[in-house]
């Protein structure tokens, strides 16, 4: 695709049909989390509120520990087959909680919900649809998806509550992974041709989990995360000791989302410029770091818990689109759904952790105890934050070749690599074609051409 100031048809038709995936399950996802505590006390079992934690929490953990195979998988077997394939575990496991006769069977299918680990693979074909240019634009539709979804579940939840109860909810959730696979077969383009990859799964593995630029990205997707969860396990109990019935919290979470949606806009907008991403970057942690030092003093009344809320959640959307718009920018080729499953992973673990740790803490320290908590990672982020390398923007390019035997092409992929501007290089011979990331400034195209029409 060329470069161009605006998104493409095409780039525009997948980054909004992504987006879509991502908030129906999600949306099946977070509907739930209002009403299922007290949903489980009917249950058998349901009276021990650990079980209770850990049924809303598994789902986490099974995404932790599945995301990176079906990263890998995205890789090896294509994109679109590996969301179908998560999409059905997740409505398998949707309707398991449904007709769950106590909360060892809900258990069950919390975890299969969270077995149908689609994030990396979804992430990944956005990256393959996009250029990079734009990806952080594609990236903040999804994120922005995501927290669309968050605050319509707090909203609807009570309402579907009382008119299907929780195991409808359940079958819904079920219904919208269906929907997003008709929004997968029906709208989402097929990804442009991609080699197959040459880096083996450990491999792979060990160049994403040893490069150092990925391993600050990674956690900072943890603390991200991490924070989240310990700020809904203290806020809502704010919100309640400040006056606010839970049936009323929708009409804090509503406008806050929506109004940190056109805050971001102009950071996104100027995400894509190479000399402002660190600025951007950083700048968006030191304020979520500010918001929590503020939270002691914004926690007596409602006004100020949607100030504090406010604070936090517009450089949060901020983050959330840039990381993995980062993060794809660094991943090695031929494995970048590897490297997307390695992120995932980390940000599902750190959703699970900040649950822990948060309603430890705000257990035994109140308020003060989830800021100290929160205020400890993101410092440490932003330390490392403020010493990370940002990559050169790298475009992709294919080229074809007549046909070559294994001694030609690894022949041309050496110099190939050794060309100016190109960072990455692989020859395909079996598909007879030339995969290239390079950077457009230093790139010679010409070079290239001649190259391979007569220097092999």
């Amino acid at each position: 695709m060329s470069s161009s100031n605006k998104m493409s048809a095409l780039e525009l038709r997948a980054s909004l049909s992504l987006a879509g995936i991502f908030g129906l399950r999600m949306l099946g996802m977070f509907v739930i989390l209002p009403v299922f505590a007290i949903y489980a006390e009917q249950l058998p079992g349901g009276e021990d509120l650990t079980l209770v934690g850990f049924a809303i929490g598994a789902y986490g953990l099974t995404q932790a520990i599945l995301q990176l195979p079906f990263g890998w998988w995205s890789d090896r077997y294509g994109r679109k087959p590996t969301i179908y394939v998560g999409l059905v575990i997740f409505a398998v496991g949707s309707i398991v909680a449904a007709a769950a006769p106590n909360i060892y069977i809900v258990i069950l299918g919390r975890m299969l919900q969270g077995a149908g680990a689609i994030s990396a693979a979804v992430i990944a074909l956005t990256a393959d649809l996009t250029r990079e240019e734009h990806r952080a634009k594609a990236m903040a539709m999804i994120g922005s998806t995501i927290g669309l979804a968050f605050a319509l579940s707090l909203a609807v939840s009570p309402w579907l509550n009382k008119m299907i109860g929780v195991p409808g909810i359940f079958v819904l959730t079920a219904v919208l992974a269906l929907a997003a696979m008709g929004v997968v077969y029906r709208l989402v383009p097929d990804a442009p041709a991609q080699p197959r990859p040459d880096i083996g799964g450990l491999a792979g593995l060990w160049r994403a989990l040893s490069d150092p630029q990925l391993a600050r990205l990674n956690f900072g997707i943890f603390t991200l995360h991490a924070v989240l969860m310990a700020l809904f396990i203290m806020v809502p109990f704010s919100l309640r000791d400040a006056g606010l019935g839970i049936d009323a919290h929708w009409e804090v979470y509503l406008p806050v989302m929506l109004g940190s949606f056109v805050l971001m806009i102009p950071a996104i907008l100027n995400a894509g410029k190479a000399h402002l991403i660190k600025a951007i970057f950083s700048g968006s942690i030191a304020l979520i770091l500010l918001a929590q030092l503020l939270m002691p003093w914004l926690a007596g009344g409602v006004v100020p818990i949607a100030i504090f809320l406010l604070l936090f959640f517009t450089p949060f959307n901020v983050l959330e689109a840039m990381l993995p718009t980062l993060t794809t920018r660094l991943a090695p080729a031929g494995a970048k759904g590897t490297a997307i499953g390695l992120y995932s992973s980390i940000q599902f673990f750190g959703t699970f952790v900040g649950a822990v740790a948060g309603g430890f803490a705000y257990g035994r320290w109140g308020v003060s105890g989830v800021v100290i908590l929160d205020a400890a990672l993101l410092v440490i982020w932003l330390i490392l934050a403020l010493g990370m390398k940002i990559p050169a923007p790298l475009s992709a390019r294919t080229y074809d070749l007549p046909e070559l035997d294994a001694d030609q092409a690894v022949r041309l992929t050496v110099r190939l690599r050794g060309l100016p501007g190109v960072h990455e290089a692989r020859v395909a011979a079996v598909e007879r074609t030339a995969y290239l990331k390079v950077d457009s400034a230093g790139f010679d195209e010409q070079t290239v051409r001649k190259l391979l029409e007569g220097g092999m």
